[in-house]
């Protein structure tokens, strides 16, 4: 382990991104391609594969709300769940897939896991980075999310060929040494300590934007609009394409999308109210899902792709800016609010398509119904944040 107790703010970042390229890349979305290729294998089926996407997102409700555990040492959580999405992840090469609930308790785990590496990665990066008067480079951490969707993807992508359970055991190595890395970067006393003045950018006056729950019911149509296309994409685009070099590819589009559109946000829009920037992230991922319930093509899925991906991360941290923009002094009812709505939008899709499958309809057909769904819900969400947001200020910092 570094022995060092003032590590760089470049340092700051790259533990950062590794941490969240782990816990989202391998944690959250590493079922999302693998889907397809556990159903070539003979392995799953569409109605199980739902519910394991399920566990795996009620897995990341309750690592959300039980993260305060590591508040006073959020480093000791991060390891902790990196160590866990590692160990659950090659657990998923060799458990046994029938009868179906080991799968599911795995896949859960993981989402616990990964949400409290999310959490303690920001909680103790961020600080970090303020008090190195570094706060306008914090969104360069984000990039780890679709920098991890990215290259799970593309492990994917390029050894589609291999059995499923290889290639969990792949990314389980993978998921290792991003942790042994994160073990060696961090300083040894990395406690938080009260009083510590990284958060004076937390302590502005409120911005009374709005309702707040209506704030936490947009980010939950925010968690259920994206959780389709991110869940199902490759696994629609196999029904078009067997060949997993073609249908695979769609998984790195998307989490290439998600890692550039940090990049854009912080040049384009560093000026914009939080409200109007999420406002049109959750407007453009609606077009990424309308896409998907007007046409049924490869061209659209990759369309969706990259508006989905794109906006993913840009939402994420504008709503998370905008609830600290909302209740600077002490934001984390509003954030732990929000935080519950999006993992309930997440859960709710897949078992929306798990259920219309129950009912006689179509793979095809449930994520139809689905996608239009997510689109009207978005839409609507995304003109209420903007016709707040004419009245919001712009934020101090870039994301």
């Amino acid at each position: 382990m570094n022995t060092s107790s003032a590590p760089s703010a470049r340092t700051i970042i790259l533990i950062g991104l590794v941490a969240l390229a782990v816990a989202m890349g391998v944690g959250r979305f590493a079922f999302t391609p693998l889907m397809p290729l556990m159903m070539r294998d003979a392995t799953l089926d569409v109605a199980t594969g739902a519910e394991w996407a399920a566990a795996n997102y009620v897995g990341y409700l309750v690592g959300a709300l039980s993260a305060s555990w590591f508040a006073r040492k959020p480093t000791g959580g991060l390891q902790l769940g990196l160590l866990g999405v590692a160990a659950s992840t090659l657990a998923m090469a060799w458990v046994d897939l029938s009868p179906a609930w080991p799968g599911a308790w795995l896949r859960g785990v993981s989402g616990v896991c990964s949400a409290w590496v999310l959490v303690c990665a920001s909680s103790w990066c961020l600080p970090e980075l303020a008090r190195r008067e570094a706060a306008a480079t914090s969104g360069w951490i984000y990039t780890g999310v679709g920098t991890g969707i990215a290259l799970t993807g593309a492990l994917t992508w390029l050894g589609g060929h291999q059995l499923a359970w290889v290639l969990w055991a792949e990314l389980a190595l993978l998921a290792a040494l991003g942790a042994v890395y994160v073990r060696w970067a961090l300083p040894t006393s990395a406690a938080v300590t009260p009083g510590n003045t990284a958060h004076a950018e937390q302590t502005r006056a409120p911005t009374h934007a709005g309702s707040s729950l209506g704030l936490i019911l947009c980010y939950g149509a925010f968690g259920y609009g994206y959780i389709v296309p991110a869940t199902f994409l490759p696994t629609m685009a196999r029904e078009l394409v067997d060949d997993p070099l073609v249908f695979g590819l769609i998984w790195p589009l998307f989490g290439l999308a998600a890692a550039l559109s940090v990049a854009v946000a912080s040049r384009w829009l560093a000026g914009w109210p939080r409200r109007q920037v999420w406002a049109l992230a959750q407007a453009v991922m609606a077009g990424g899902t309308l896409i998907l319930w007007l046409q049924h093509s490869l061209w659209a899925m990759a369309v969706s792709a990259l508006l989905v991906g794109g906006t993913l991360v840009v939402a994420t941290m504008a709503g998370l800016q905008l609830a600290r923009e909302r209740m600077p002094a002490n934001p984390t009812p509003l954030l732990a609010s929000m935080t519950g709505a999006f993992a309930a939008g997440q859960i709710a899709g897949p078992l929306l398509v798990r259920l219309m499958t129950s009912l006689d309809m179509t793979q095809a057909e449930a994520l139809h119904g689905a996608n239009g769904l997510a689109t009207l819900t978005l839409l609507v969400t995304a003109l209420w944040l903007w016709r707040g947001g004419r009245k919001s200020p712009a934020p101090a910092t870039t994301p």
